[in-house]
């Protein structure tokens, strides 16, 4: 004898599950061409027939009682491409009561003669039942409520010993929601199914033919005969088709007599099942089940309606935060901020727990901490990309796996890419014990070799799942494309004010640089014409200033042209005394402002790895603010902090003035280019607003920081550089 067939996984998904070739024994089955010839039958045929019928035989000569004889009619009548929709009628044959089913479905007439052992009044009150529970279901509210009501409900007018209500994951798994059972029985309630247990080829058929019934699991299953070589016969839509060997052998380890199933199908796909076992044999009408199948197409229908409820719901909310965020963006000079601002909005929106913004190098977090924020920022892609999702840790790059901790899954949209500006929206781990009906692993070795065995046991196989975040739902990538859309407008709009702004700066510049222009040229002309030695001391003090003037407007619009191409401002990195240069910077504003009070802290020398020039940029900036924002006659500080506490190894230069705190708008965009709040300052008419904004980008050049605090009535600018090694 030779050795079965190997039997896995990959073998169930190929069973040809829809032409057995074989019935259930509980019934007879015989099937014509849409010619209304016979083309074959079951072998039981003799319990419904006087004659067994002959190939290519009208079925009108077949002797069939004359309630199946118009069924046959109005199946033939009615046929569309070769299929046609059951129809019923009661019977009675020989004494006993069948239920005959007729159906056409490729090009063939099947008819089914299934035994029932109810009477029609029995039928009639369940009939009764099923419309009552109807009813009671359409009144539920949600999801869980209306499964809990089905399961009761169809447990009452079947009678089947337990009653279970799937729902599917989107990796086809699913988890026993909810159950009616005989007190005795042990609970599967809870419990997940791995997506193997419902083959491909299988749940095709669930989304077909929403109802399969299975009278006595231990029958031996009854053989269709037909012409030699002609076509098998298709019972995808039978309700006698006999069922794959591997669930017969699933459902006698699980100890049940008798099945029944009811598909969920929602937008066509399988939902949920509703599965009825009974621990012997039992057979429920036709007129019973079908019953039994509309209620399945109005928990369906429910559920559809519930969950666009919950969809409307969700497009409203995000309606009104894309609205409002990008209200914020087109009024705040800094988008990140307008994002944090709106940051529960959008979280609850996209049902998410933290979130990281990002633009021009700079990342603001909500829920993470800094360090965190920067390396996810720095594992997006550099490159122009659409929406990024993750959901599991194993999506992420190697090199930050290991710091995710709990923040594992990701949606992360692009919002203007030239900058690498970033909305990142973040979800936690969902850590679950599942509890699994028996282990998910089903392929063992046994005594034929490695084959695919049902579980032997479906005891609770109980597993920790990690490294995996709640899928991203199809409702809020939605969402989360539409609110892209407006963050990229909003997005190309700051830019084109940005380059508006850009035009009327340098229309700005060739009037004001005229001024010192011709400045410059009329005191050339006088100390042409002069020999007063005082004359032209004075001119030469004028000719400096406005060429100092002019060269400071100069530098600035060049290097923001510089950092807007992306290119870095070509510092030269060398050991620089940060305490010398603080002395002579401060020494140079004492003779250019003799009025102003330079009150300079330094201890002993801080060497740093700078560029002098650039690092006298920084400070001559921060100098300038102070002055034309700080309160008149009030003296300005320069403090080199000491190195200890959490600044260890850092050199921490401090410029303070006396003023009030800056207000909370204008703290949000200062170190943005072009603010409102520095063009035409009354006390700094030519500035540009571009000096902090060039300064926090040779700071972060130089690996430091810079930020802004207000303390003791005084606004105090700190920047914070690396110590040169060996210096600390």
């Amino acid at each position: 004898m030779a050795a079965p067939q190997r039997v896995d996984l990959q073998n169930c998904a190929d069973e040809p599950i829809h032409i057995p070739g074989f019935i259930q024994p509980h019934g007879a089955l015989l099937f014509l061409s849409d010619a209304g010839l016979v083309e074959g039958w079951s072998t039981n045929i003799a319990t419904v027939m006087d004659n067994e019928p002959a190939l290519g035989q009208p079925f009108g000569t077949l002797g069939l009682p004359e309630a199946v004889t118009e069924l046959i009619q109005e199946c033939l009548a009615t046929m569309e491409d070769g299929d046609a929709p059951a129809t019923v009628a009661a019977l009675s044959i020989g004494g006993r009561e069948y239920d005959c089913i007729v159906h056409g479905h490729m090009h063939r007439v099947l008819v089914e003669f299934e035994t029932r052992e109810a009477s029609m009044e029995e039928v009639a009150q369940f009939a009764i039942k099923a419309h009552s529970s109807i009813d009671r279901l359409r009144r539920q509210r949600s999801i869980d409520g209306l499964l809990e009501a089905t399961v009761r409900q169809i447990r009452e007018f079947t009678g089947f010993d337990r009653v279970m209500a799937y729902r599917f994951r989107s990796d086809d798994s699913g988890d026993v929601v909810a159950e009616a059972r005989r007190d005795d029985l042990v609970p599967y309630l809870g419990q997940r199914y791995p997506a193997g247990d419902i083959p491909p080829q299988a749940r095709r058929l669930y989304v077909l033919n929403t109802l399969r019934m299975i009278a006595d699991v231990g029958y031996h299953a009854v053989p269709l005969l037909g012409a030699e070589g002609s076509a098998p016969l298709d019972l995808s839509f039978a309700v006698l088709r006999s069922v794959s060997p591997v669930h017969v052998e699933y459902l006698q380890n699980m100890g049940v007599g008798a099945s029944m199933s009811v598909s969920i199908v929602v937008h066509g796909r399988l939902w949920g099942l509703i599965a009825c076992h009974h621990m012997a044999p039992k057979r429920v009408p036709y007129s019973v089940r079908m019953a039994a199948d509309v209620l399945a197409q109005v928990i369906a229908s429910t559920v559809q309606g519930i969950e666009a409820r919950e969809d409307a719901e969700l497009v409203e909310h995000a309606a009104k935060v894309r609205t409002s965020l990008v209200e914020s963006l087109l009024l705040e000079d800094d988008p990140l901020e307008a994002l944090v601002e709106h940051g529960d909005g959008l979280l609850e929106s996209t049902h998410a727990q933290a979130l990281v913004v990002s633009q021009y190098g700079r990342v603001v977090c909500r829920g993470v901490d800094q360090a965190l924020g920067d390396a996810i920022v720095a594992s997006l892609p550099a490159e122009p990309h659409d929406i990024v999702t993750r959901t599991s840790v194993k999506e992420w790059p190697d090199a930050i796996q290991a710091r995710l901790g709990k923040w594992v899954g990701m949606l992360g949209l692009p919002f203007d890419p030239p900058s690498g500006g970033w909305c990142v929206l973040l979800r936690t781990e969902q850590i679950e014990e599942v509890a699994w009906g028996g282990k998910p692993d089903k392929t063992q070795a046994g005594p034929l070799g490695e084959r695919l065995t049902p579980r032997g046991s479906f005891e609770a196989w109980h597993e920790t799942v990690r490294g995996l975040a709640h899928p991203w739902e199809d409702g809020i990538l939605t969402h989360a494309r539409m609110m892209l859309g407006e963050l990229a407008r909003v997005s190309n709009a700051r830019r084109a004010q940005t380059e508006s702004t850009r035009a009327q700066l340098l229309a700005m510049l060739g009037h004001d640089l005229r001024d010192p222009l011709n400045s410059i040229n009329m005191a050339g002309m006088v100390l042409e014409r002069t020999d007063g030695v005082g004359n032209k001391g004075t001119l030469g003090k004028r000719i400096q200033s406005s060429s100092n003037r002019m060269q400071r407007m100069i530098g600035q619009v060049l290097d923001m042209s510089r950092i807007d191409r992306g290119l870095s401002l070509g510092i030269d990195l060398q050991p620089v005394d940060l305490a010398a240069l603080l002395e002579d910077m401060a020494e140079e504003a004492r003779l250019a402002y003799p009025t102003i009070v330079y009150d300079l802290h330094t201890v002993g020398p801080a060497f740093v790895l700078a560029d002098g020039g650039r690092l006298g940029q920084v400070v001559s900036n921060l100098l300038s603010n102070a002055r034309h924002h700080g309160e008149p006659n009030q003296p300005i500080t320069i403090r080199l902090v000491p190195r200890d506490g959490p600044d260890l190894g850092l050199a921490v230069l401090e410029i303070a003035n006396a003023g009030a705190p800056i207000p909370a708008e204008t703290e949000a965009a200062l170190f943005n280019p072009f603010k409102r709040s520095s063009l035409n300052n009354p006390r700094n008419r030519t500035g540009m607003g571009l000096g902090l904004y060039i300064a926090q980008q040779i700071v972060r050049e130089h690996e430091g920081e810079i930020d802004y605090r207000h303390e003791n009535g005084k606004v105090i600018f700190a920047v914070r550089l690396p110590l040169a090694p060996n210096a600390h």
